[in-house]
């Protein structure tokens, strides 16, 4: 697949975006293509992220996460775009699950996602931006023993946490949408066996994985000016392995 360029529908002068989970495979691609089309990016997560303003720090710590958003404020002056990708999958059947792992993926998939978008409603309704959240197809069909339960369950309440916002925030004029992608082509496969990995892309209908730059495309086009009436919703983005 060729590269898909800097997106022209998505004119970044003058934005600034804060994208948390900025080191991950998504993130970094979601990164470079915001920065080609002209955005000013600040990037939190626990490594160095490569953007114009890194900020390391804890997802799951709500003051990491305000943090940011006030760090992010203090350099750039503004936030157009508030995106959240961060994630970790887990694994095994519920029986499988010990409290503290249910606790802690749900707190990095789900809670850090709702903190980020407390720390940040001020910001954005100030310049009438926009909140982009990451759910998976997990949470859209109950997902499996490949990722666990409480990935599943953390990214179903994404869905429904995107739909509560769009609606608390529109008053405000801030858009609040979700993605839903299937497997994509990060280190996040690396841990699965390659008898399951094949299996895995055999039963997407488009046969491959998707790329990260994909990811990020869709992205763009839900932060872009193009998407002005799109909010409260979730785009599928698996190859067809979820059928809306």
């Amino acid at each position: 697949m060729s590269d898909l360029g800097p997106p022209a529908l998505l004119d970044g002068a003058g934005r600034v975006a804060l994208i948390a989970g900025a080191a991950g495979g998504i993130g970094r691609a979601t990164v470079a293509l915001f920065r080609r089309a002209g955005v000013a990016v600040a990037g939190f997560d626990r490594v160095s992220a490569g953007t114009d303003f890194d900020i390391l720090g804890d997802a799951s710590r709500e003051a990491d996460l305000a943090a940011a958003v006030e760090t992010t404020l203090s350099r750039f002056g503004r936030i157009d775009h508030a995106i959240a990708l961060v994630g970790a999958t887990g694994a095994g059947t519920l029986d499988e699950t010990s409290a503290d792992e249910w606790h802690r993926l749900l707190e990095i998939n789900l809670t850090a996602s709702a903190l980020l978008a407390r720390a940040a409603h001020r910001a954005l309704k100030a310049t009438a931006g926009s909140l982009v959240l990451a759910s998976s197809t997990n949470g859209r069909n109950g997902g499996s023993s490949l990722s666990g339960p409480a990935y599943a369950v953390a990214k179903g309440g994404i869905l429904t946490l995107t739909r509560y916002l769009a609606k608390e925030w529109a008053t405000d004029r801030v858009r609040v949408n979700c993605i839903a992608p299937g497997p994509v082509a990060t280190p996040m496969l690396h841990r699965l066996a390659p008898a399951t990995l094949d299996a895995l892309r055999g039963a997407i209908p488009l046969g491959r994985f998707a790329e990260p730059r994909e990811i990020a495309a869709v992205l763009a086009f839900l932060c872009s000016d193009h998407a002005a009436s799109i909010t409260g919703a979730c785009i599928n983005v698996s190859g067809g392995l979820v059928l809306d």
